[in-house]
């Protein structure tokens, strides 16, 4: 099946002791800065409620008591920020933001230009900068969507999941069922051309009947783009204790590739093609450059607790719980709990594992002699393109885009 996570440099949950580690970049890899894709994402750790599927790292209020407060975790985001400018040295302006979380709108439309604020800067934004934020439609108005726009971001992504309340209870989300949609409305009333709804498909309960009315819906609020994961049950989750118990059943793959197949089929059918695997956009323009970012190597920095960033072959994440990441920066230091070095193998298998998934697909060439042997093994299989691979491309079918994760193990082995 697809994989099912979301392409987000998030975490899992942390603790306040976590220590942190010296870094700093090696000459090698500050030496391209500027010559890629260059992000910013920014990540949110604060929630109203904690989903029973989610395992990224959030903290509710009751959680956090008086450890942390968005107020805190501003001004670390903004000693963050100003510290990574000098470890870049001359630090090339943003081409992306991207705002995720948690909840980013629970801060607010002001809240969220603060961010935005921040990264501006200490970086700077290219002239044609996409800004993105997340937002729970529930801590959306707009008003909201208004002062977004004015803020400067370009693109609002919203979390729906489903429109079936018996879904939305076992995923234990809190909006109504039609506030995502009329929600996505109101952002595109606001002037936002990019929006995008979130689907969670797979959910125990969930008919075909309810997920055909999902994927209705969202085409009936006009978005140009849709993101759609199969649902995945994290250890240490509500859900994955639920299914332990016997008291829901866990996901069943035949039924996750049927509804692939639904999506897709509906999606394409309304003009929004398919241009990574779990990603359909009504037109190029539509398509979020933020993650191009992440699925073709370039460089990012992830600000805020819990972040992973990448410059040059170079990957560190940052200490997970708040209180802890805005002490560290208090003290004049980056919040950088550990890193890693990739090696060629590495840095292959992740051009294989995430160049694959995209609608383009891998240059041949790419490939070590033979690993393009196995490709024509999975062209042979129906699993790759046999015209795209006649042009030197390793390009997903349909049927191989239900398997993407088992393709590349085919090919990497």
């Amino acid at each position: 099946m697809p994989p099912t996570s979301k392409n987000a440099p998030g975490a899992t949950l942390g603790h306040v002791g976590e220590s942190t580690v010296p870094f700093e970049l090696p000459s090698s890899a500050l030496d391209g800065v500027g010559s890629r894709p260059f992000g910013v994402y920014v990540h949110v750790p604060f929630c109203v409620t904690r989903c029973g599927y989610c395992d990224f790292n959030t903290y509710t209020a009751g959680e956090l008591g008086t450890a942390a407060s968005p107020e805190s975790w501003l001004d670390g985001l903004r000693r963050e920020l100003d510290l990574a400018a000098k470890l870049l040295g001359t630090p090339p302006p943003a081409d992306t933001v991207f705002v995720g979380g948690g909840t980013p709108s629970l801060l607010g439309a002001d809240g969220l230009g603060d961010v935005l604020a921040a990264v501006r800067n200490s970086f700077g934004l290219t002239p044609d900068a996409e800004v993105t934020t997340e937002s729970n439609p529930e801590s959306t108005s707009p008003e909201f969507f208004a002062g977004l726009r004015e803020a400067g971001y370009t693109r609002v992504s919203l979390g729906m999941q489903s429109t079936a309340p018996h879904v939305l209870k076992v995923l234990d989300r809190v909006h109504t069922p039609g506030r995502p949609t009329r929600a996505a409305v109101e952002a595109r009333e606001a002037g936002f051309e990019h929006v995008n709804l979130d689907l969670i498909y797979g959910t125990p309960g969930e008919r075909p009947e309810d997920l055909r009315a999902s994927v209705e819906a969202v085409l009936a609020a006009g978005v140009d783009h849709v993101s759609a994961y199969a649902l995945i049950v994290e250890e240490g989750t509500a859900l994955a204790r639920r299914i332990r118990r016997g008291e829901l059943p866990p996901p069943n793959d035949d039924v996750l590739a049927d509804d692939y197949e639904l999506i897709d089929s509906m999606l394409t059918a309304a003009g929004l093609r398919w241009y990574e695997v779990s990603n359909w956009a009504a037109s190029p323009e539509a398509r979020c450059r933020h993650n191009f970012g992440y699925w073709l190597g370039g460089d990012w920095w992830g600000a805020g607790p819990g972040a992973h960033s990448h410059v040059g072959g170079v990957r560190w994440w940052n200490v997970k719980h708040p209180a802890r990441y805005s002490s560290v920066l208090a003290r004049g230091e980056l919040p950088v709990a550990g890193h890693e070095r990739l090696t060629e193998d590495d840095r292959h298998l992740e051009r294989v594992m995430l160049e694959l998934r995209l609608a383009e697909g891998l240059p041949l060439a790419a490939l070590a002699p033979d690993e393009v042997e196995r490709a024509h093994r999975a062209v042979a299989d129906g699993l790759l393109d046999s015209a795209a691979a006649a042009e030197g491309r390793a390009v997903l079918t349909d049927r191989g885009r239900l398997l993407a994760d088992a393709v590349v193990r085919r090919l990497v082995a």
